[in-house]
């Protein structure tokens, strides 16, 4: 599967964006979705994931209550909105699809990453 990923940009501290990761194929909904970021000279983090169905919804603790995965398996699509957006959120966002359904916090359990979308939010 091929994954594309867009929405970033440069917001001020407390603003929105909405990131959009359309995948190729007609195995999207096979997949649970998740989304990760890397700041500059940090490892690449978990930030949110969704289950198959998108009956399941799992968040960083950094992120919880500010940020929503959602996703349109119609569509072949996920999302992360992003709200009330801090400085520390700076980051290239990258979404990426888990074929094996374990570890969804964990990197190497997804196969397929997109090329990341530039997030920069301004105090």
């Amino acid at each position: 599967v091929q994954l594309q990923a867009s929405g970033g940009g440069s917001v001020q501290a407390g603003g929105s964006l909405r990131l959009s990761c359309a995948a190729s194929g007609r195995t999207f909904r096979r997949y649970v979705m998740g989304w990760f970021r890397q700041a500059p000279g940090k490892e690449r983090e978990f930030v949110a994931a969704i289950s198959q169905s998108g009956g399941s919804t799992y968040y960083a603790d950094s992120v919880k209550g500010r940020f929503t995965i959602s996703r349109d398996n119609a569509k072949n699509t996920v999302y992360l909105q992003m709200n009330s957006l801090k400085p520390e959120d700076t980051a290239v966002y990258y979404c990426a699809a888990n074929p094996r359904g374990g570890s969804y916090y964990y990197p190497p359990e997804y196969d397929y990453w997109g090329q990341g979308t530039l997030v920069t939010v301004s105090s």
